[in-house]
């Protein structure tokens, strides 16, 4: 069992049992009652409703964003993720950061998706030409060893952006696990960045083909480079691949790939890009250690080089994320469970990202010591 996997005390996390080999992080959920906001950073942007995995963008001067909407379930915590059972998206409008919040409707409802069987997990979001599209991975009416279906990844058009969103009759070609997440650079082209693993099936794509039977998780590969995040450009409609997907290699000091066995700097889920000073950083959550990392590259595809943490260990089981600039300065959006105390039970916040005058980020802590 690796030390990076317990958090601080501050966090109320207890281990409670092993499946797959692994140590499995869950909440006491015997007497859940919210926590002292004092001992946070930041405070939840809604209290009506759960969210988390948030997806900011800004589309004509508002800030949108895109997160899971967690619900209640009585599933217990698991390497596979089923204790979170979301299946339908609300997005959050404000004006600025700080100001009212607007909880939308329902957007999309995975009863809507033709394709789609259950866990409606992290969206994104993109705007083109009048249009805005709706990025979500969900689990297809297939059945693997688990009895679940594989994760696909789809996409959903509106003319507004708060939907609600049509979907497409069928999943993405090319794209498939989780976490999809749709950059587009200076030059007008967009690229998808996918990928997450454990219960995002990203292990069980080698060679881009789906094996029902593979691995839970991606232990027992410490001395293999680890498993990558994907990336692919994407063709002018929005809404398809216009290339076969490559990997978004992370290189440590050495140039090298980061290793499967150093989990506080491997790629887990929750990739998310964007550009400044003409450096792409490539940002993702490292899972079962609890950070959020970021690396840096030249080009979209990287490779990108391992620079470090950026957020710690959040209250949760862990976070995922998104970065924006507005207003004169960079955000990042993330989440914990303050409200809940429970690990599928979320709320999404917001703090300033600081950066260093070489590029570096500063790193942030969610939790008041």
């Amino acid at each position: 069992m690796k030390k990076g996997l317990f958090l601080a005390a501050a966090s109320g996390l207890a281990v409670v049992g092993l499946a797959s080999g692994a140590a499995l992080l869950a909440q006491d959920h015997s007497a859940a009652t919210p926590s002292d906001p004092k001992g946070f950073l930041s405070q939840p942007l809604v209290t009506s409703i759960y969210t988390a995995d948030p997806s900011a963008h800004v589309f004509g001067g508002k800030i949108y964003v895109y997160p899971s909407h967690d619900i209640p379930t009585p599933t217990a915590d698991d390497d596979l993720g089923n204790q979170y059972a979301m299946r339908d998206y609300r997005v959050l409008r404000m004006d600025r950061i700080g100001g009212k919040v607007t909880i939308g409707p329902v957007a999309l409802d995975v009863k809507q998706v033709p394709w789609a069987s259950q866990q409606m997990w992290a969206p994104d979001a993109a705007y083109k030409n009048g249009m805005y599209y709706l990025y979500f991975p969900a689990r297809d009416k297939t059945k693997d060893k688990n009895g679940l279906g594989k994760f696909m990844i789809g996409v959903a058009t509106s003319k507004n952006p708060m939907g609600p969103f049509k979907a497409d009759p069928k999943p993405i070609a090319g794209a498939f696990s989780m976490d999809p997440a749709v950059f587009t650079d200076t030059d007008g082209k967009a690229y998808m960045y996918f990928g997450g693993i454990w219960g995002g099936q990203l292990q069980r794509w080698k060679d881009g083909k789906f094996d029902p039977n593979g691995s839970d998780t991606d232990l027992g590969q410490d001395t293999q480079p680890a498993l990558t995040g994907k990336v692919a450009r994407m063709n002018p409609d929005m809404k398809s691949l216009a290339e076969t997907p490559r990997d978004a290699v992370i290189l440590d000091a050495n140039g090298k790939p980061i290793l499967g066995g150093d989990h506080e700097k491997r790629f887990f889920e929750a990739s998310w890009v964007f550009k400044r000073g003409g450096q792409y950083y490539y940002t993702y959550s490292t899972g079962d250690t609890h950070f959020l990392n970021y690396a840096t590259g030249t080009n979209p595809y990287g490779p990108f080089t391992y620079r470090g943490h950026f957020l710690l260990p959040v209250q949760g089981w862990t976070t995922h994320h998104s970065i924006i600039q507005t207003g004169g300065k960079w955000w990042l959006f993330y989440a914990d469970t303050q409200l809940s105390n429970k690990n599928h039970l979320r709320n999404v916040k917001v703090t300033e990202l600081r950066f260093n005058t070489d590029g570096t980020i500063q790193t942030i802590d969610p939790l008041v010591k």
